[in-house]
């Protein structure tokens, strides 16, 4: 076998038998069994869409122009022992699964990470008045029961002490949070982005009615959010997984401090069917972020399902910088720089 470009030439010597096919068509063909059986999970629609889409919508990587891919550059010392005094916690809830990886891209970032799991608020051994940056985790916290991050937030809602630590964090000035996936519902849920409107956004349904796992490439615009504005104008890739990550926004686009967009509109480079390809908005002072694509399961190169060739000497993904953008935040925010 040869590849010939876009063609493969298959010679069966001794037989006589001689196969000629663009990679293209080969594709189709291979994919066409799992277009039969998404019409059966997704139906004709989207399963249509899909077919049609995957070949149209290649990965597209934009780095910053600021970005090495060198630790040393964004002051990352993967040897780190002692604690730097820049203080985080993991929020947990049961059912989540994104913990180990996402305290490791903090821990990596220069922070000290306290793990928290939602009973240690609930029973006030925790109150977060330590802590300047709090993640909530992706996963299916209560298996979705009622639906994504419902439960989660009741936890907070119905429990006075969890409510009290939480309120009294977001009410000081030298704190930021992060949501990814689960955690995004969460932030929906608690309305925790844009606290002063009268109607919040909700998450729903992928609108092809079915969890979505892939490696996308999201687009990262010109913002003021405290973790992604060095992204500004970049296109990374990151992966998505998650059954509820359609936003739905009770406003015009325009009132929202919209950070990301799938590169694509269209299904599958849009999985969730989002208004714009929406997928992460912040808070209007930048400090609160709520994305569904899962930034701490591609902030190290051999992460992502493909990264660029020419960029084989990097040791971490551009994802990487923006924890330690927030690490640099908190450090002039109390006065530690």
């Amino acid at each position: 076998m040869r590849n010939l470009g876009n063609v493969v030439e298959i010679v069966v010597e001794g037989k006589g038998f001689k196969f000629n096919s663009s990679i293209d068509e080969l594709r189709d063909t291979w994919f066409k069994t799992s277009y039969l059986l998404d019409r059966h999970q997704a139906g004709s629609k989207s399963a249509k869409e899909r077919f049609d889409n995957y070949k149209k919508q290649p990965l597209k990587f934009i780095f910053p122009e600021s970005f090495s891919g060198k630790f040393s550059d964004i002051r990352v010392n993967p040897e780190r022992k002692k604690k730097s005094g820049v203080r985080a916690a993991i929020i947990r809830e049961k059912g989540v699964n994104g913990d180990r990886e996402m305290a490791y891209a903090m821990h990596l970032a220069g922070f000290d990470v306290k793990d928290v799991h939602m009973t240690d608020l609930i029973e006030g051994r925790e109150t977060l008045e330590d802590i300047n940056f709090i993640v909530f985790v992706g996963g299916f916290s209560n298996s979705d029961v009622l639906g994504s991050a419902k439960g989660w937030a009741g936890a907070f809602l119905y429990n006075q002490k969890a409510k009290d630590a939480l309120d009294a964090f977001y009410a000081r000035e030298d704190t930021l949070s992060l949501g990814v996936c689960n955690g995004c519902q969460l932030m929906m849920e608690l309305k925790l982005i844009n606290p002063d409107h009268s109607s919040h956004p909700k998450m729903l349904h992928n609108e092809s009615g079915k969890f979505e796992s892939a490696f996308l490439s999201i687009e990262i615009e010109d913002n003021n959010s405290v973790m992604l504005n060095s992204f500004g104008g970049s296109s990374l890739g990151v992966w998505v997984a998650h059954g509820e990550g359609k936003f739905e926004l009770p406003y015009e686009i325009e009132r929202y401090n919209v950070v990301g967009r799938f590169t694509y509109m269209e299904y599958p480079g849009n999985p969730n069917g989002s208004p714009e390809g929406i997928t992460a908005i912040c808070s209007d002072d930048g400090r609160h972020l709520a994305m569904m694509p899962h930034l701490e399961r591609a902030f190290l190169p051999w992460q992502w399902a493909h990264y660029p060739a020419n960029r084989s000497e990097d040791e971490s993904s551009p994802w990487l910088e923006a924890f330690t953008n927030a690490r640099d935040w908190i450090r002039i925010k109390t006065n530690m720089d």
